[in-house]
């Protein structure tokens, strides 16, 4: 399910009628009925099948004129992965969209960042999300308000510029056109966290390997005092001074505490918090491509949750995932690692962890040629 022009419609229907979990985030139903759209594990009496057809991001769904449903709130959906790792171009554009680059800027500039034509952008964000990019940055806009007025105190305002809209009026109206209420009206008294810093949980698709995750963070030098990562904001980097923890939440969350100057900074840093812990990595796809290679697939099977520990500043135009090691340089070894993409990093990071160098792995294929 990772191009939205193959989105299977009747496994979406069994899954939805099942309420099945592994697909919850990979794909969102749209109920023509109600106009709503929902998560496939939307605790609602199911529609009927007449009644709905699939999408593989809210964004698309939203596009179309759907609003997103209020009782499983696709905000809380962990991110799909997947169609991720199918297009360089198509990853490296939602890491700036999420960081805000079309909060004020336009699809122009973010092509020209990306090095690809506007037109060839549009093409790639339908084939690959099923949305336009300015679509896909107004749900992101739309969503992370809907989680910071559930989970947070933050007055509408403050909301308003957290989440990356221009000015309250055109928050005020964009939420009054999707939800035909104001943004006021969503919020649910008993979820507002009332002091300590901007509040939060973001979801992940377990498994997930915090041990490892948190073991290598230290090693490169991070602040980690037991379970709990921090680091500094700075203006000159963040665009805010102050603060970012993050701890572990309930199954399949984190819980992040956000101190910072100027809110304007918070979509920013949230999305290198992501790109830190690896949040948006699909192990289901990762597992189900490195496995075809007979000496990844025993090290992912015995530890199917291992993340890439990203960099706080990354301004590589390469996807974290596909990028391979500079110790890589054999040719003959970076040959055989073409059979991972988009998952190359992750191949190199599974052999690290297994003790297995570049240069062993080579030995082991000429010794078993060799016999």
């Amino acid at each position: 399910m990772e191009n939205a022009s193959e989105l299977d419609q009747e496994a979406c229907y069994r899954a939805v009628l099942t309420r099945d979990a592994r697909f919850d985030g990979r794909f969102f139903g749209c109920v023509k009925t109600t106009g709503i759209y929902c998560r496939p594990v939307c605790p609602a009496r199911t529609p009927k099948r007449e009644n709905m057809f699939f999408v593989v991001t809210a964004a698309a769904a939203e596009e179309a004129g759907f609003r997103a449903c209020l009782r499983c709130r696709p905000e809380t959906a962990p991110d799909m992965g997947a169609w991720r790792g199918t297009s360089n171009t198509v990853s490296r554009a939602l890491a700036l969209i999420e960081a805000g680059a079309l909060d004020e800027g336009d699809v122009d500039g973010l092509a020209a960042r990306l090095g690809v034509g506007e037109r060839h952008l549009r093409r790639l964000f339908r084939q690959h999300l099923g949305a336009a990019p300015v679509s896909v940055a107004q749900t992101r806009r739309v969503l992370l308000a809907k989680a910071l007025i559930h989970q947070t105190d933050l007055s509408m305002a403050q909301v308003a510029l957290a989440s990356g809209f221009g000015s309250v009026r055109r928050f005020n109206e964009t939420f009054q056109a999707l939800y035909e209420r104001p943004p006021s009206a969503l919020r649910r008294r008993g979820e507002r966290v009332q002091e300590g810093g901007v509040k939060l949980s973001l979801p992940y698709r377990p498994p997930y390997d915090r041990e490892a995750m948190l073991a290598a963070l230290t090693a490169r030098g991070d602040t980690v005092e037991g379970s709990r990562w921090s680091r500094i904001l700075t203006p000159d980097v963040d665009g805010a001074g102050g603060s970012v923890s993050v701890e572990p939440a309930e199954a399949g969350k984190v819980s992040i505490c956000i101190e910072a100057s100027d809110l304007k900074a918070l979509p920013g840093v949230l999305a290198r918090v992501r790109r830190v812990f690896d949040l948006s990595a699909d192990p289901d796809a990762i597992a189900r491509d490195l496995s075809a290679d007979p000496v990844l697939k025993p090290l992912v099977g015995a530890r199917p949750g291992l993340r890439l520990p990203g960099a706080w500043i990354d301004d590589d135009l390469e996807a974290p995932s596909d990028r391979l090691p500079d110790s890589w340089t054999d040719e003959a070894l970076t040959a055989r690692a073409e059979a991972w993409r988009p998952w190359r990093a992750y191949g190199a990071l599974y052999l690290a962890m297994a003790g297995i160098s570049g240069a062993e792995l080579m030995e082991r294929d000429d010794a078993k040629r060799a016999a």
